[in-house]
């Protein structure tokens, strides 16, 4: 009888872990690393072991081969698809999807978020100055509120909010938030246009996540004001809601295009890093981000 008991106790103990391990695959979208059994460990723990990290790796899906596209289009770069409801994340160039990289402009989403958040800004209609000086676009040379300074990509504004966020509660939103490297460095307004501030596109994908059903640690109110003021398209049964990045302080400059698409039941959240080498570069993010959307059943085929 004490044979049987032991043997339901260790029984439980692997179902429990091989459960917990699923349970931190399905939130994270990606593998985890796992500790080897140790030298008195048996074969049994061992198959326990290999199985469980067999399923974590499932959760991932390399798609190499729809890098044919980027081929197509010219450039270098990642694509990251997370299907929020079963899991699974889905690849092209794991390497670069798992590598850090300025934001740019990605950055106003959680940016806009923490201005509300700390009152930097009243709300999406505050009219917020950029500061006169000439900028690289002439769109940017004028005062705009927030929905306006979202769709244009206005960074001067977003600078101008940073500077009343101030470094101190920009740190702490960060680290609050989780987004990234969560390293802002002491310039108040460069740090995701120059670093420290980095993120990967897998992490852009679970951050957006959390972003789209309101799970990040911040009122209601303002996840939904945010989530309103990226909404770019609603059609043919689903949303799309996107924000676009071009950080030009590196060599080659990085061009994002980061988001999410609501589809019946289905959440998908995604993001797109190319390299930039000239400004013609640009204009691609978004027509190869459509195709992998499309070619992975995110958004219809066109």
């Amino acid at each position: 009888m004490q044979h049987s008991s032991d043997s339901a106790r260790r029984r439980r103990v692997r179902t429990t872990l091989g459960v917990a391990v699923l349970t931190a695959s399905a939130l994270f979208g990606g593998t985890a690393a796992h500790g080897a059994a140790g030298p008195s460990g048996g074969g049994t723990a061992a198959a326990g072991t290999a199985a469980a990290q067999s399923a974590v790796q499932q959760r991932t899906i390399v798609r190499d081969d729809l890098q044919a596209l980027f081929r197509q289009a010219g450039v270098r770069g990642t694509f990251a698809l997370l299907d929020v409801k079963t899991g699974q994340t889905t690849v092209v160039d794991r390497r670069r999807a798992e590598q850090r990289l300025i934001p740019a402009s990605t950055f106003k989403v959680p940016h806009a978020l923490i201005a509300l958040e700390t009152g930097a800004v009243k709300d999406e209609n505050e009219v917020i100055p950029y500061g006169g000086k000439p900028q690289p676009f002439p769109e940017w040379e004028q005062d705009m509120n927030l929905r306006d300074a979202i769709r244009v990509s206005n960074v001067p504004v977003f600078q101008t909010l940073a500077r009343r966020i101030g470094v101190k509660r920009e740190k702490q939103w960060v680290n609050r938030l989780g987004y990234g490297n969560r390293q802002i460095g002491s310039v108040v307004d460069q740090f995701w246009l120059e670093g420290p501030l980095e993120i990967s596109a897998t992490e852009q994908t679970r951050f957006l996540s959390r972003m789209a059903r309101g799970q990040l640690p911040a009122s209601q109110r303002n996840q939904r004001t945010v989530r309103e003021l990226l909404k770019i398209e609603e059609k043919d049964g689903y949303t799309l809601y996107a924000k676009t990045g071009w950080g030009m302080s590196t060599k080659p400059g990085i061009g994002w295009w980061v988001g999410w698409i609501e589809r019946g039941d289905r959440l998908y959240t995604f993001a797109l890093n190319i390299d930039v080498n000239a400004d013609e570069d640009t204009k691609k993010r978004i027509p190869l981000a459509r195709e992998l959307l499309s070619r992975l059943g995110a958004l219809p085929a066109a």
